[in-house]
């Protein structure tokens, strides 16, 4: 069936739920597991008092802070992983948008299913929002678990 099982997190609750779910599926099935969370880019607009662009996303403390939160959201997820007896391998990527890194962590990761959850928003607040899931539902090729 599944050998490589990818599960998207982000530190809400919601993902913990998701989280979860793909540990579920992968322990009676003993395949490999990748815990993946993604880092948006910056919001441009940011100017000094001069009307420069400050350049934070360039800086090491821009860096290091991504790196912190990912960390922040990686090593809970992969004691939940260990409590149930599963090594999973962590993956933070930086400057993308969630769906897009996903996407890119399936591929690079050879998964065979990506495991994720969704807000399950309709109307309006989709339209604004716009829904990660839809994009990787929409265009990565590979069977999604959506978890609500």
């Amino acid at each position: 069936m599944y050998k490589r099982i990818l599960i998207a997190v982000d530190g809400s609750e919601l993902s913990q739920r998701g989280l979860q779910q793909g540990l579920a599926l992968a322990k009676p099935l003993g395949v490999q597991v990748d815990i993946v969370t993604v880092s948006e880019p910056w919001a441009m607009g940011m100017y000094d008092a001069m009307g420069w662009s400050v350049g934070y996303e360039a800086s090491p403390e821009y860096r290091k802070e991504r790196e912190e939160g990912a960390q922040a959201i990686l090593q809970p997820a992969l004691q939940a992983a260990a409590a149930v007896g599963i090594a999973a391998q962590p993956h933070h990527v930086l400057d993308r948008y969630a769906a897009e890194g996903i996407m890119e962590t399936a591929k690079a990761c050879n998964s065979d299913l990506i495991v994720m959850t969704s807000h399950g928003r309709r109307g309006m607040s989709r339209v604004l929002l716009g829904s990660q899931t839809t994009e990787v539902l929409t265009h990565s090729g590979l069977p999604v678990l959506v978890i609500r």
